[in-house]
């Protein structure tokens, strides 16, 4: 599913622990390093493929997790032109997402990288909020830096140790206004 300006949509997961530490996952056969994240089906709202794609990368379900918040709306995100791809007879440039940053409730032993018949990932470990900031590909920084910055206010919820975390903004990041979780489960 492409939208008429060629942005595929799309959710991203931001997976945290009651440290604060957030959920790097390495891409299978390659070293890329992400958030997980996935397309929308047509039929889904954005928090439905959210769980979706929590299942089928993470193997977790619902009850394994807690939706602390959400982006408000869409933000983009361009593919550089050698990775654009025709879809239904659509160029794909970039894709639009909305951003849910989820805290982890089961134990790390619930999370299991093989649940689907084709993996996303292969390896993950436990970052700092801000890492991913310097260590996804060059293309994806713009919207991790919008979606952390969004989502970073609602790290309190975590205690101290995330009221701490949430204030440590990098230079020159704007704080944005998430979604509480009650709005986010409105989509």
């Amino acid at each position: 599913m492409i939208d008429p300006d060629g942005y595929r949509p799309n959710v991203g997961i931001v997976l945290v622990r009651d440290d604060a530490s957030v959920l790097w996952a390495r891409r299978i056969r390659r070293d890329g390093w992400q958030f997980p994240q996935g397309g929308m089906r047509s039929d889904e709202t954005p928090l439905e493929a959210m769980f979706r794609e929590l299942e089928e990368e993470l193997g977790l379900r619902p009850e394994h997790v807690e939706v602390l918040g959400a982006t408000p709306g869409w933000l983009r995100y361009r593919l550089p032109p050698a990775l654009r791809r025709r879809r239904q007879g659509l160029l794909c440039i970039g894709q639009k997402q909305v951003w849910f940053l989820i805290r982890l409730l089961a134990g790390e032993s619930a999370l299991r990288l093989d649940a689907s018949e084709e993996p996303e990932f292969d390896a993950y470990r436990w970052v700092d909020f801000w890492y991913p900031l310097d260590h996804v590909v060059p293309f994806k920084r713009g919207v991790y830096r919008q979606a952390l910055a969004m989502l970073a206010p609602l790290l309190g919820r975590l205690g101290h140790v995330g009221e701490e975390v949430g204030r440590r903004i990098p230079p020159g990041l704007m704080r944005g206004r998430p979604l509480a979780a009650r709005a986010a489960r409105s989509y």
